[in-house]
């Protein structure tokens, strides 16, 4: 059944029989034959074809051993159906080309309904997950969380200091508030459309959340994640909550209530699972960087690593953010083999560890 899946089973910090593996862009630029799909396609045009969609998703599980397959899908489309008008400038990434400037921008922006903006991606997660129910495989959804989401709003795009986003959050806190609860508005209906298509567990992407420091993530984003974490877990999925450069609120980050929590190189595994509630999940934490260097490298770091998941259930490894453009494949095959291979043990095992 597909809820004993192994991957499943993690997020439920239960005994598995070896480490689940998945990894944040596993279809993407690294693998030829992503590329040669999208140089043929645009990315809005990938996102918005179910066909493609799908074949996207599936091309890292039907090359790799790997114990879930991901959505193909951009966090920015939900913007989309709120009035923004978002586009991808090649070699730039996402830009917005009317990003908020102003209070009445956020006044102007709809809340939709997912079926009604984002109908191809319901279509693809049923048709993905017919695909992988005889292998049992779960398949991951996801969404952007509230803050970032509104950092791409008002930034008009990438940014390094984020001092548009800031400066609302400052100077119009009531504004600011208007539009994280119509984000959360948008997204919590997202989540639960993609779970009644067929998603087994759910990601929210906080990708910016490390611009924050601890007074104004407590003040002007927690609440938020709070709120759409605690809609997630209503539809009875793991929800994942994933983040970079967070170290320092990562207590805020366990009190929001996920049931599974991403974490980065940037922090020791171990330090951060002392600080887990007693039913949360960790993943994470390799640099993807690491995956381009020698094998030598790439295992040392990982058997650091499995070291201090030390073979207790509730792990799930994966990188601390997405794989890189110019990783070679035969590494990430290598290295799902290996972690499986290194960690595999019985369930009865498994189940004295977590005593």
């Amino acid at each position: 059944m597909l809820t004993e899946s192994r991957f499943l089973r993690a997020c439920r910090r239960e005994p598995t029989d070896c480490t689940p593996v998945w990894f944040m862009r596993q279809a993407g630029r690294y693998m030829p034959e992503y590329r040669a799909i999208r140089d043929k396609v645009s990315m809005l045009d990938a996102i918005r074809s179910a066909d493609i969609a799908t074949q996207i998703t599936l091309q890292p599980v039907n090359a790799f051993n790997l114990d879930a397959a991901i959505l193909f899908a951009e966090i920015l489309t939900p913007l989309i159906g709120m009035g923004l008008r978002v586009d991808f400038v090649k070699g730039e990434g996402p830009t917005v080309e009317n990003p908020i400037r102003a209070t009445r921008d956020v006044d102007h922006l709809g809340t939709p309904p997912a079926a009604e903006t984002m109908p191809f991606t319901m279509d693809a997660i049923r048709m993905v997950v017919a695909e992988l129910a005889s292998r049992n495989l779960p398949l991951i959804g996801f969404a952007g969380a509230p803050f970032t989401l509104a950092s791409y709003a008002i930034e008009g795009g990438g940014s390094r200091n984020y001092e548009l986003t800031k400066g609302m959050m400052y100077n119009e806190p009531a504004a600011w508030k208007r539009l994280m609860e119509r984000i959360v508005t948008v997204i919590a209906d997202l989540l639960a459309r993609q779970v009644e298509a067929g998603v087994s567990a759910f990601q929210l992407f906080d990708s910016w959340a490390g611009a924050l420091g601890p007074r104004d993530y407590a003040k002007f984003v927690a609440p938020y994640n709070a709120q759409l974490i605690e809609a997630g877990r209503k539809t009875g999925v793991p929800i994942i909550y994933f983040s970079t450069g967070t170290g320092a609120i990562l207590d805020q980050i366990v009190g929001l209530g996920s049931d599974v929590i991403s974490v980065d190189w940037r922090v020791r595994l171990g330090a951060a699972w002392q600080q887990f509630a007693a039913h949360q999940a960790v993943q994470g934490n390799l640099d993807p960087a690491v995956l381009l260097g020698p094998w030598r490298e790439v295992r040392g770091h990982t058997d650091d690593i499995l070291a201090e998941a030390d073979g207790r259930p509730g792990y799930i490894f994966n990188l601390g953010h997405g794989i890189l453009p110019g990783t070679p494949v035969d590494t990430v095959k290598r290295l799902t083999d290996y972690v499986h291979e290194k960690t595999i043990r019985s369930v009865e095992s498994a189940e004295v560890k977590s005593r």
